[in-house]
C-alpha cells in the first residue's frame, strides 16, 4: 500500500474477513466512545463463561501461541487500566482477550496480567515521542491530545475467573517497517502495587496483528491519513509468520457495518503455557526491531520508567 493507501492489490490472503464499508469522509466522532463499546455485566459474563467452557470442554485444545521479540518499544512500570487512551484520537477498539492454559485442556488462568502496549495514529510510541516513524508524519506533539508521553497507550489489566481482560483503546497507527500490531505480554505469579503489576514472571510474549482489509480502511481516515509512506502488509512484515490466530492474528467485528469510523471490537484466545518463562528477547517471527537506518532515534522522558532492553 502507498503513502495515500489507495493501492488496490493490497494483500488479502491471509485477513479474516471485516465486516465494514464505505468510509465517510471527514473527522472521528471520538464522542460516543463508552456508549458505542458499552457492555452490560450479564452480557460480558456471559460471554466469557461460554468461551471458556467451549473452549475447555472442547476434545482437543488449541496450540501455544508463538512466542515473538518485545520489540524496541517496551517500558516497564504500565499502569494497571481499562482504558488506556488518555484522549489519543484514533478510531475506537476494545480488545477482549482470553488467557487459557494449553498445556492443561485450555483451562482459564485467573489472575493472569496482561499488558499491552501500541503506538498512536501516526506510529508514536509513548516514552519514545520523538522517534522518527518513517514516512511522512506530523510530529506526535501536534495531535492535540492531553496524553501522558510517558504512558498514553500502554497497560495491564488482571484475568478474570474465566481468563478474560478487555481493553478501550485506539486501532493502532503503523511504522517503517511494520505491519500494524499490539504487543503483549503475559505475566503470573506477581501482584497488583502502587498502580502496575509487580513480581511474578512472565509466561508469553507476542504481537497482535490485523486484517489488511480493515487497515487499508482505516488509513484513509483522519487522523491516520496524516502519516504517509510505505505501509507494510501481513505477508511482508518482518513478525507476522502466517499462522493466523496462534501467531496473534485478531478478529475484528466492526461496530457499525457502514462506517468504520465508529470503531472495532477485536477478540483472540492466548493459549499459553503457565509454567514456561520467556524473557521477550524473540523466539520465532524473525525479530522485530528496525533493520539499520530505522532503529527508533528517540529516548524516553526523564520522568518515564526505564525502558528494558531491545533485542
Amino acid at each position: 500500500m502507498t503513502g495515500n493507501h489507495k493501492d488496490s492489490t493490497i494483500t488479502r490472503r491471509r485477513a479474516l474477513a471485516v465486516t465494514g464499508g464505505t468510509v465517510a469522509a471527514g473527522g472521528l466522532a471520538v464522542a460516543g466512545y463508552q456508549s458505542a463499546f458499552a457492555d452490560t455485566a450479564a452480557d460480558t459474563e456471559a460471554s466469557a463463561s461460554a468461551s471458556a467452557t467451549s473452549t475447555s470442554t472442547s476434545g482437543s485444545c488449541m496450540t501455544l501461541m508463538t512466542n515473538v521479540t518485545e520489540g524496541p518499544y517496551y517500558l516497564d512500570g504500565a499502569l494497571v487500566r481499562k482504558d488506556i487512551t488518555e484522549g489519543k484520537n484514533g478510531v475506537p477498539l476494545t480488545l477482549r482477550l482470553t488467557v487459557v492454559d494449553a498445556t492443561d485442556g485450555c483451562t482459564p488462568v485467573s489472575g493472569a496480567a496482561v499488558e499491552i502496549w501500541h503506538c498512536d495514529a501516526w506510529g508514536y510510541y509513548s516514552g519514545y515521542t520523538t522517534a522518527n516513524p518513517g514516512g511522512s508524519a506530523p510530529a506526535e506533539s501536534e495531535d492535540g491530545s492531553t496524553a501522558n508521553d510517558s504512558t498514553y497507550l500502554r497497560g495491564y489489566q488482571i484475568a478474570n475467573a474465566n481468563g478474560v481482560v478487555k481493553f478501550e483503546t485506539i486501532f493502532p497507527g503503523w511504522y517503517t517497517p511494520r505491519t500494524c500490531h499490539i504487543h503483549l505480554k503475559v505475566h503470573t505469579g506477581g501482584q497488583k502495587e502502587d498502580g502496575t503489576y509487580e513480581g511474578g514472571k512472565v509466561n508469553y510474549t507476542g504481537q497482535l496483528f490485523f486484517p489488511d482489509a480493515a487497515a487499508e480502511e482505516i488509513f484513509t481516515l483522519e487522523p491516520y491519513s496524516k502519516h504517509s509512506g510505505s505501509y507494510t502488509t501481513l505477508d511482508n512484515d518482518m513478525v507476522y509468520d502466517g499462522g493466523g490466530t496462534s501467531s496473534g492474528l485478531l478478529t475484528l467485528k466492526a461496530v457499525h457495518k457502514a462506517d468504520p469510523s465508529k470503531g472495532y471490537k477485536g477478540s483472540i484466545t492466548l493459549g499459553v503455557d503457565p509454567d514456561a518463562e520467556n524473557t521477550g528477547a524473540g523466539g520465532g517471527g524473525g525479530g522485530g526491531t528496525p533493520p539499520s537506518g530505522d532503529a527508533p532515534t528517540g529516548t524516553p522522558p526523564s520522568d518515564a520508567p526505564s525502558a528494558s532492553a531491545s533485542s
